[in-house]
């Protein structure tokens, strides 16, 4: 699943492209799944409107919306397209006789042109119209240390679940749990209250470090991810213990292991984290 260096690569990418540019109409598949909001709501709040910007929440794209013509044109938003990329889901800005790929359920022509389409294979991502959508947790690149401490004071979960908690911060993944826990040195099974408030210091400056330079590198293409030109990241490159069980760590040379934790695979190394 894209996790937020993903998304914001993406989101960063569409803004460049798509900013200014007005929604013509809009062509929406028959498969159910994606439509998180109906079918014809989606199409009225999408046509005749300007793309005032396109910017990350959470995990989440979001497309700030204003009508194209009359009194409010160009002005505030007054609806907002939210996209949310699942397991497989991909957002790309195409030409017109670019060949369609098999699982793309919608396609908005822009008056450039051009048409940014939404592609999901397995048909986990969603598509939803808002008024004004906000994450429920922290913002993992905005969040000070008194906060992102105070977030798990007293919570007896490995601290690996209390990072993927959405509720506590959004956007984190799988991904950059496991690299910004690697980086401070903390096992992923400790219980979040059981760090102490330097090991919280170093962890809320690893994850803001591995996030920021996975954004710089587009991203981590181990699946199906690509951002809005179809292109791969590069920050798979960097991992220091996901993916890699049995491998020798970067640092000590000892094996990388893999446990799972609620559900969730997780890779750390025994010498190396605490």
């Amino acid at each position: 699943m894209p996790e937020l260096p993903e998304v914001e690569t993406i989101a960063r990418g569409l803004a460049t492209r798509v900013v200014g540019d007005v929604i013509e109409s809009v062509w929406l598949g028959s498969k159910p799944e994606p439509l998180k909001s109906p079918a014809a709501e989606i199409v009225s709040a999408l046509e005749s409107k300007n793309i005032l910007d396109v910017r990350r929440v959470g995990k989440h794209i979001v497309f700030d919306l204003a009508p194209a013509s009359g009194a409010q044109a160009n002005k505030k938003p007054d609806a907002q397209w939210i996209v949310h990329l699942g397991m497989t889901g991909s957002l790309l800005v195409c030409a017109p006789q670019t060949e369609l790929a098999k699982h793309t359920h919608a396609i908005v022509r822009l008056a450039s042109g051009r048409e940014l389409r939404f592609v999901d294979p397995r048909r986990f991502g969603r598509l939803s119209i808002n008024e004004k959508f906000e994450a429920p947790g922290a913002e993992p690149l905005d969040v000070s240390l008194e906060k992102f401490t105070a977030l798990f004071r007293g919570r007896k979960t490995p601290i690996k679940s209390a990072l993927l908690n959405q509720k506590l911060l959004s956007g984190v993944g799988n991904i950059y749990a496991d690299e910004a826990l690697f980086r401070a040195g903390i096992r992923p099974r400790r219980r979040a209250a059981s760090l102490t408030r330097d090991e919280l210091r170093r962890l809320h400056l690893s994850l803001k470090r591995v996030l920021k330079q996975a954004i710089r590198l587009g991203g981590s293409s181990i699946s199906d991810y690509v951002d809005a030109n179809g292109e791969e990241g590069f920050f798979q490159l960097k991992h220091r213990v996901y993916g890699r069980e049995g491998k020798p760590c970067l640092v000590c040379k000892g094996p990388i292991k893999r446990i799972v934790i609620a559900g969730r695979s997780s890779h750390y190394c025994p010498k190396c984290q605490q």
